[in-house]
């Protein structure tokens, strides 16, 4: 690697603002409602209560959490607008509404299926088909009758019919958009915001939040003000005081349950779907309230919460013995427990996800193409995860960049056998990619079917027949791939993929989703309720990256309960980046030859150095060095806030690279953003225009139109972003900064995942010294607290 290369120009560096810390103090922090959904970093460093009672107070700018739900409730879980245009004709719901009513449809149906398992069940009730009959021919034979010889004949198959294509329409990219709430309500919850003392300007969020009645809910409950998103305990104990006089004081039952509720949605801002109920009751002490269990029993009183007994079954231990006929009736062999207390919805969750995955696991999958053909197609390098698929529901893919090529190939192997197959990334980025080399294996199996492998031939998924990077920008270039390879939101939303059947199930026999330490526990769960009986999941990803930003680690506690076989590529990524970057993984940070300049470092004393030299890169020294323009370059961060933050970055940079007066919420057309639909998810695009209707923006080819409500909060400059908003998709060429306040803030996860942006480029503005090795030696990811693998223990058992 290349240190302060010639392509950086010596020049004075520019005098700027001494660093500050990686991120503004509790309230400083403009940005409420982020537009990529960041939210305060908030990972625990010892024990899940330090996550949930840390996530507003330390750090609220580092990007250690970022992308979680941090738009207020009214946006995230305000209900879906139904309504039709002013003439009469249906208007289309939002991708973010969309979600919104999968996510409620999920949660009916699992209280539905609840209610049903409780419920008393008749002899044969839910009996059907075969064993219906076979059930009235033994009960016929019982009463002396004659039993139907229908019963005993077995009909003709009946010819499987391909699923008819869905008819397809341009779509727009819709913009998130949360249903109006009625004036009047939000006239009256001002009010009373004005006579508890806090912000008028909260009136339409809380309105939306509490729903039907919230003036009466915020007189009778002012605590109530906690479900707002950033608001703190102290504040609304200061709302509670101005409202309730001499009636308020830290011991009111209606402030513990409240901040117990607060603490568990800190909490799973951090990742975690529970707290442990020693931690939860230790961050409410921290909080002044005096009696913590009856805090937790409100809450639970309420049905705010749920308390769960997760068996601890210690890695290797001997399953518990079966109780002898000598023990006593009602005693049972003694096993450590963990007592956990989480979010009704995320605990629903997480245990629609392990009955779904236990279905897919345990289904026989559908009689798709024979045994030998399924060995026939497997050869290369995808053979393995070819095999693995052909007799497993569920199955599990490790890997760097480029071993995506592998589940490419599997995609183009069961379509050839006459699967309906349909893939899904996190970004459209990631779509992208993933469907260019979908595109190039199915080309490679018609023109050479008989010839060399495919994923081992030089550039395989990394030039296209035009010696681009993957492909077009835009645009797959292979017909029928657009619609089988989506994005997760889309598919979920329905505005993409193959679409549902009459039952609401997804029309696929192979799922295949790649960038899969994304998914959350919500998104995991609607993808496991939506796969038909007998389809086929595979979840793919590379371990090493940044975990989701929404609760949960998913992949990460699937390859650690071994329920499923798991496939490893030996793929390796391949260049200077690839070697640097698969080095990290394993916690070294190796030196690397980059006889091409690929990896260049760039040492930095001070924040305004670093700002610009990261100006000078992006503008100047990359395209004339390397030949990479600066509309194809990213700049990853460690956090919003501090002298070189994402903010004081994209001010520099627009200033240098697209100049004006910023007439539309600081936007003009031409000004890379960042925009996030919903929070989570962020999607790079640029500025189009601007007027009455709003900012118009074009994302990953699709027009978009931000009302100006709504510009602040969705809509960030994008030229420089966090790891955690950059992760699913990659540049040709990166400049990572890593400024000395963020010195902290470095995780190895952080750090693989920034440098794994770069395709052919990697530039790294270094000021942290020492830090940046001992980050990639010994900082791993922040443990977060789960259920899913006790779930999954419960119901799959361990593969061998």
């Amino acid at each position: 690697m290349t240190t302060d290369p010639a392509a950086a120009e010596e020049t004075e560096p520019v005098t700027g603002p001494e660093p500050g810390g990686p991120g503004a103090g509790p309230g400083a922090d403009d940005d409420g409602g982020s537009a990529d959904g960041s939210r305060a970093s908030a990972g625990p460093d010892d024990e899940a209560a330090a996550g949930a009672t840390d996530a507003t107070d330390t750090g609220t700018d580092t990007d250690s959490g970022e992308g979680g739900a941090s738009e207020s409730e009214s946006e995230s879980e305000g209900p879906a607008a139904d309504g039709a245009s002013g003439d009469g004709t249906t208007a289309q719901l939002s991708e973010a509404e969309a979600e919104l009513a999968a996510q409620r449809e999920l949660r009916e149906r699992i209280e539905r299926r609840k209610a049903e398992k409780a419920g008393p069940v008749q002899a044969g009730a839910r009996l059907s088909g075969k064993a219906a009959d076979l059930l009235a021919a033994v009960r016929a034979v019982e009463s002396g009758g004659k039993p139907p010889a229908s019963v005993f004949t077995e009909p003709e198959p009946a010819p499987r019919r391909s699923a008819p294509e869905p008819v397809r329409q341009p779509q727009v990219m819709p913009s998130a958009t949360p249903a109006p709430v009625a004036s009047e309500a939000v006239d009256t919850v001002r009010a009373v915001l004005v006579e508890g003392g806090a912000p008028e300007a909260l009136a339409a969020q809380v309105a939306a939040v509490l729903g039907e009645g919230a003036d009466a809910q915020l007189r009778e409950n002012p605590w109530q003000l906690l479900r707002v998103a950033g608001v703190r305990p102290e504040q609304a104990d200061g709302f509670a005081r101005a409202l309730l006089g001499a009636e308020c004081g830290p011991d009111d039952e209606r402030r513990g349950g409240a901040v117990t509720v607060w603490l568990l949605e800190q909490a799973a801002l951090a990742g975690h779907t529970a707290l442990e109920a020693q931690a939860l009751h230790a961050a409410l002490a921290q909080r002044s309230v005096p009696d913590p269990d009856a805090a937790v029993q409100s809450a639970l009183a309420e049905g705010d919460a749920l308390v769960f007994q997760d068996a601890l079954d210690e890695p290797g231990a001997p399953a518990a013995p079966a109780p002898s006929e000598d023990d006593g009736e009602g005693e049972e062999a003694e096993r450590p427990v963990r007592v956990l207390i989480g979010l009704e919805r995320y605990a629903l969750a997480e245990e629609s996800l392990a009955d779904g995955l236990a279905r897919v696991v345990n289904s026989l999958p559908k009689e798709d193409g024979s045994a030998t053909d399924w060995e026939s197609a497997a050869t290369g390098s995808a053979a393995e995860l070819i095999r693995a698929v052909a007799g497993h529901g569920l199955v599990l893919h490790t890997g760097g960049e480029a071993s995506r090529a592998e589940p490419a190939a599997l995609a183009a192997t069961a379509r050839s056998l006459g699967l309906r197959v349909c893939a899904a990334a996190h970004t459209p980025d990631g779509r992208r990619r993933f469907a260019a080399l979908l595109a190039s294996a199915e080309r490679a199996d018609r023109g050479a079917a008989s010839g060399p492998d495919p994923l081992s031939a030089p550039g395989f998924g990394t030039e296209d027949e035009t010696g681009a990077p993957d492909g077009p920008r835009h645009g797959t270039g292979e017909a029928g791939t657009d619609e089988t390879v989506t994005t997760v939101a889309g598919l979920l939303a329905g505005t993409e993929g193959p679409g549902r059947d009459a039952d609401g199930m997804l029309r696929t026999d192979l799922l295949i989703v790649v960038d899969a330490p994304q998914l959350d526990v919500e998104s995991a769960a609607m993808l496991a309720e939506s796969l038909p009986d007998g389809a086929r999941l595979v979840l793919s990803g590379d371990p090493g990256v940044l975990w989701s930003a929404g609760p949960g680690r998913v992949f990460a506690d699937l390859l650690a309960a071994r329920a499923c076989p798991q496939v490893a590529s030996r793929t390796p990524d391949p260049g200077p980046i690839g070697e640097l970057v698969s080095g990290i993984g394993i916690g070294e940070l190796n030196q690397v030859a980059a006889p091409g300049k690929e990896v260049v470092i760039v040492p930095v004393r001070d924040a305004g150095e670093a700002v610009h030299r990261t100006v000078q890169l992006i503008a100047d020294s990359v395209p004339r060095a390397i030949g990479i323009p600066a509309e194809q370059t990213q700049v990853i961060t460690p956090g919003h806030g501090g002298a070189v933050g994402t903010r004081a970055l994209n001010t520099a940079l627009k200033e240098r690279l697209n100049p004006g007066p910023g007439r539309f919420g600081g936007f003009d057309p031409g000004d890379r953003i960042a925009y996030s639909p919903a929070p989570g998810r962020t999607v790079p695009g640029q500025v189009v225009k601007a007027d009455a209707d709003g900012l118009h923006l074009e994302c990953a080819g699709a027009a978009v139109v931000v009302p100006k409500e709504r510009v602040e909060q969705t809509v960030r400059h994008g030229w420089a972003l966090t790891a955690h908003q950059a992760v699913g998709a990659r540049w040709p060429a990166a400049v990572v900064v890593l400024p000395g306040d963020a010195a902290q803030a470095l995780t190895r996860p952080w750090i693989y995942t920034a440098f794994g942006r770069a395709e052919q480029h990697l530039s790294v503005v270094h000021g942290v010294d020492q830090a940046l090795p001992r980050a990639v030696a010994e900082v791993a990811a922040k443990p977060r607290t789960t259920r899913l693998p006790a779930l999954l223990r419960a119901q799959v058992p361990a593969a061998g």
